[in-house]
């Protein structure tokens, strides 16, 4: 078993590094002012590129998607980059002078993915909070010969929801020819070695740029020490909330400020339990990445991380550049003399400000971060926005004669890169309805309630929840105790570097992040959690966002005469939040003892024996889509268990996603009676109807549908059908024509 995971790895690896490989021409062009020249970024953007444009000919239906097409595509789209790039030779130039730094971010990414692979093979079940809606998503992609993809638990409808990461994902499935049951929690390693490897170069190269005076070899050894504490950062620090471990209990539902808790040191960590970090606040969710890396569910936004980092990186090469509009100054000569800096190109960029190279990638990852976890690519067109502001300020304060000169200049480039990010987000939500009903107002005056909605902002009467500030000091305290240092370093050195203007407009975002959730929600289907989606997809990108900027504080401050101060602050504080992994994993995987591989479906073998036979007769006799009937059940249980797995859709799987996912409890609702009708009535020509009406071609009989349907009829199947399956207690029926 242990071989065969290895052997899947570095297979899924050699994918995903020879598609790197493919595009790293581009990558080179862009990150040309990094250090390390953004290597690890060539990754993700082959990845983005070669997918969308898998994901476009499918959606329109040109080109299916087959394990050949992927390839192919991919193929045609590297060779067409490496061709319309400028002097190929310089690539060459820069691996000879770079190689070693490209080889050891490699080696980092790959010893990172076997890692992380490795500690999820203690526990390595598709079992468990969303795992089923997510494997559902990806096995419906890789069964769909064009898109969008169908909903596995709503059919003929397509999946209304953002599944962009599941289809690359599939793509990379499709690609390397691993089973998706393995892919799953590859992916998740994959996720988790990217964020780490990225972070390291964000982190390196923030440190790069501010350091520029340090002697070579000094210079090399801090340049490493800053990246790696970066990604640890990012990648594995937890919060504040570790201190809770030197106290007594609480009840999760009732936190106490620790004062009003007794001081148990000799007891640690007592009872502390690591998902209470993540719901702290009183009917909120505010997770980070180690918490999603732990738990592994492979969501939306545990999928856009990659991307999210990719375009900090993006920004941050621009805004080091003395004039981000024109790439002269990262350019050699040579290569000005190409279509990089055609005529067209310069009337374009004296117009729109931006470089069109990047006009069209901030516009082409918004995109993908849109289709992959909506609320991301709103936070980042922010974040674009207020990178241009200080970014042409200058430039455009000078070519403008009065203020609404100045105002309509500074706008181009973020209408363009808006306008860039519909066109390529079009396809999806051309088949895409949002579920959100409104922003809602917290603790509304009576009287605006009376009103109730005004347009789409929502004045609800009992929707009040604010969090303590205690609280809010317990969760982010940590990082803004490096921001308070880091405003008190530039008042008293008053000397402020030009990159310290792009970390102070990542705090900036970040506290807006956090404070947010305090006075609006979006409004969806939960009743009592009514803001826990909001603060949860808005503070998870605060956390990432401030984890790169602590790092490059702490080097930063380190310089001033207080460090003497800071510096055993900061290392008490960094040793209390990087504590939570030990915790977190600990308890997720069993004290990673017992190896159980990466097939995360082979806990079928146990729980659902005959069920899992049936489930791998359906994954490799049945080909295409056909409807087949399960047990429907409520959401996080083990209905849906066949659908999920196979990508087969059901009539109707989580019947809470689906309302979530429809708009309206009443669309899922009017089939679960229909559902319990077809196993259970007596009558033939009713249940006739009903098959027809769903257009049911398999009957799945298991474990759970005669738990759900005491009253279960099998017998009349024989006569609408043939037995085609039968293992011990698991029946399939074939649904006669």
């Amino acid at each position: 078993m242990i071989s065969s995971d290895i052997i899947a790895i570095l297979q899924w690896w050699l994918v995903i590094f020879v598609i790197g490989l493919a595009f790293l021409p581009l990558t080179l062009l862009l990150f040309s002012n990094f250090f390390d020249k953004g290597y690890i970024f060539s990754k993700l953007i082959g990845v983005a590129i070669a997918s969308y444009t898998v994901f476009l000919l499918g959606i329109t239906h040109i080109v299916p998607f087959n394990r050949f097409s992927a390839i192919l595509i991919t193929l045609l789209v590297a060779a067409l980059i490496i061709y319309f790039l400028p002097l190929k030779w310089r690539v060459m130039y820069l691996l000879r002078h770079h190689w070693r730094i490209f080889i050891f971010e490699e080696l980092f990414f790959l010893a990172a993915l076997f890692i992380w692979s490795y500690i999820h093979s203690f526990n390595p079940d598709i079992h468990g909070l969303e795992k089923y809606m997510d494997y559902g998503f990806v096995a419906s992609i890789l069964r769909s010969d064009y898109f969008p993809p169908k909903d596995m638990w709503f059919p003929p409808l397509p999946i209304n929801y953002y599944y962009y990461g599941h289809f690359i994902t599939a793509f990379l499935t499709k690609i390397s020819g691993i089973a998706p049951s393995l892919t799953f929690n590859i992916m998740l390693a994959t996720i988790f070695a990217l964020c780490l490897s990225e972070t390291f170069s964000i982190g390196a190269n923030l440190f790069a740029f501010a350091q520029k005076n340090l002697i070579p070899r000094r210079y090399k050894l801090r340049l490493a020490i800053a990246g790696f504490m970066t990604a640890m950062l990012a990648t594995l620090a937890g919060n504040l909330h570790i201190i809770y471990a030197f106290f007594g209990a609480y009840p999760t539902d009732n936190p106490k400020p620790i004062w009003q808790l007794p001081f148990m040191p000799e007891t640690f960590p007592n009872a502390y339990w690591y998902p209470n970090a993540t719901r702290y606040i009183y009917h909120t969710i505010h997770e980070f990445p180690i918490y999603s890396w732990v738990v592994a569910d492979l969501h939306g936004h545990v999928l856009d991380i990659p991307f999210v980092l990719l375009i900090i990186a993006l920004l941050l090469t621009l805004f080091i550049a003395k004039d981000p509009a024109n790439k002269d100054e990262i350019i050699d000569d040579k290569w000005k003399k190409s279509w990089v800096n055609a005529p067209w190109i310069e009337s374009f960029k004296s117009f729109f400000i931006l470089h069109p190279l990047f006009i069209f990638l901030l516009g082409f990852l918004l995109a993908i971060m849109y289709m992959t976890n909506a609320w991301d690519a709103a936070i980042y067109l922010l974040l674009v926005a207020l990178i241009t502001v200080p970014l042409f300020w200058e430039r455009i304060r000078k070519e403008s004669q009065n203020a609404f000169q100045f105002c309509v200049r500074l706008s181009v480039p973020i209408v363009t890169v808006t306008s860039v990010f519909f066109i390529f987000s079009f396809p999806y939500n051309y088949f895409f309805k949002p579920f959100a009903s409104g922003i809602g107002i917290l603790c509304s005056p009576s009287f605006l309630t009376k009103i109730g909605k005004l347009g789409p902002i929502l004045f609800e009467a009992d929707h009040c929840q604010h969090s303590y500030l205690w609280e809010l000091l317990m969760l982010y305290g940590f990082f803004y105790f490096f921001v308070g240092a880091f405003i008190i370093y530039l008042a008293r050195f008053k000397k402020i570097l030009r990159i310290d203007i792009f970390i102070s407009l990542l705090i900036v975002l970040s506290t807006f992040l956090i404070i947010l959730p305090e006075f609006i929600y979006v409004k969806d289907i939960y009743p009592d959690h009514y803001r826990a989606n909001t603060m949860f997809k808005l503070v998870f990108q605060a956390f990432i966002m401030l984890s790169i900027a602590s790092a490059y504080i702490f080097f930063r401050i380190m310089e001033g005469r207080f460090r003497f101060i800071l510096f055993p602050l900061s290392v008490v504080l960094i040793s209390l939040v990087m504590t939570y992994p030990y915790f977190a994993v600990k308890s997720y995987y069993g004290d990673v003892k017992a190896y159980k591989g990466l097939d995360g479906t082979s806990y079928l073998q146990t729980t659902y024996p005959s069920d899992y036979e049936g489930i791998l007769w359906l994954n490799n006799n049945i080909k295409g889509q056909p409807v087949i009937l399960e047990a429907q059940g409520d959401s996080y249980t083990d209905y849906a268990r066949v659908s999920a797995n196979t990508g087969l859709p059901t009539v109707l799987g989580w019947t809470v996603h689906e309302w979530l996912w429809r708009g309206n409890y009443s669309i899922p609702a009017s089939r679960i009676n229909d559902i319990k009708e077809i196993y259970e009535s007596r009558d033939l020509e009713k249940t006739k109807d009903l098959l027809k009406k769903y257009n049911i071609e398999y009957v799945f009989i298991g474990a759970l549908e005669p738990q759900k349907y005491p009253d279960l009829n099998e017998a009349k199947f024989v006569f609408l059908g043939q037995l085609v399956f039968q293992k011990d207690n698991t029946r399939i029926y074939k649904v006669s024509r």
